[in-house]
């Protein structure tokens, strides 16, 4: 694959486009003025990654890398391959090619802090623009971006340097950036105390994109054609613990100490496939813990979720 921001080799041609982007609440905002579709390849030594973007007026000022990308207008990638909601990675790119890779321990909400010095290493992007960049004299199409992440690079999310095997499922998401703007002395310029649209492929419900339990879901396949997603493993237990981090975190707020029992955070494992459901407070928070088949799924206070028994 050459990467060059061009979608013109014969690979990308059998590649399906993803449905139209949204916004980031879903169904509670309109759908966006500009049209936002993703493209997804893989090999034994990347993942690809083609956006493809409506802007009727392209710019751009950040040429620093590792700046904050989204102050400008952007795209982004979101991803944790293992699904516990921790150890995941940003990636941001703007119509300068200008990049930012970012690692999170864990979710902001759940005091997670990025790591700027995270780099994705041997990452290639390009990106073309349709129109002229920085002009507001004319009228402009849009842009492409083009990326290249290599496994091995992306070791610190997945704790292996290969690649996937077909059939695996990642959590995956994708936003694009786009801000108001006007023209001042024929400069591009922000709307002053206006807020930023965010555009996405699965949307969170809220303006947050550090919520991985909403990102989407993507399997790896070596086959053509339509391919049947596979319903994703543990889903009932992993539903039942979010619904009891996020009762804890309602219960805490009005609290001020976490609920010692599911009983008295009101919370209970409906889903006829789980059994023997528990709630334990610990010395850092709590453990909340149910079974599914031969699985232990639990999650804790920050939101991680673990698997033991596979």
């Amino acid at each position: 694959m050459t990467i060059d921001g061009r979608l013109d080799e014969k690979e990308w041609s059998g590649a399906a486009w993803t449905k139209d982007f949204v916004d980031i609440e879903g169904d509670l905002k309109p759908k966006p003025a500009f049209r936002t579709r993703v493209k997804m390849l893989w090999d034994q030594e990347n993942l690809y990654i083609a956006a493809d973007m409506e802007e009727p007026q392209l710019w751009a000022t950040l040429v620093k890398h590792d700046s904050v990308i989204f102050n400008d207008p952007d795209f982004e990638v979101f991803l944790d391959p293992d699904g516990d909601r921790h150890e995941y990675g940003e990636f941001e790119v703007n119509a300068l090619n200008t990049t930012w890779d970012l690692f999170l321990p864990k979710p902001y909400r759940d005091g997670g802090k990025a790591e700027d010095a995270w780099e994705i290493s041997g990452l290639r992007s390009a990106v073309r623009l349709d129109g002229t960049l920085n002009n507001p004299s004319d009228q402009d199409r849009g842009w492409c971006v083009e990326i290249a992440m290599p496994w091995k690079s992306l070791q610190k999310l997945r704790h292996v340097e290969t690649a996937p095997k077909d059939g695996d499922q990642w959590r995956i998401n994708f936003s694009r950036v786009e801000w108001q703007i006007d023209v001042v002395d024929g400069k591009i310029v922000k709307k002053p105390k206006t807020p930023e649209f965010n555009w996405v492929w699965s949307p969170q419900g809220v303006i947050d994109m550090h919520r991985p339990e909403m990102w989407g879901l993507v399997q790896f396949t070596k086959l053509e054609g339509e391919v049947a997603v596979k319903p994703e493993p543990g889903r009932a237990a992993r539903l039942f613990l979010l619904r009891a981090y996020h009762a804890q975190r309602d219960f805490f707020k009005a609290r001020q100490r976490w609920a010692k029992s599911l009983e008295e955070l009101g919370v209970s494992a409906e889903e006829k496939a789980l059994s023997a459901p528990g709630m334990r407070v610990t010395d850092d928070g709590y453990e909340c813990e149910v079974t599914l088949e031969t699985e232990r799924w639990c999650i804790r206070e920050d939101g991680k979720i673990s698997v033991t028994g596979k």
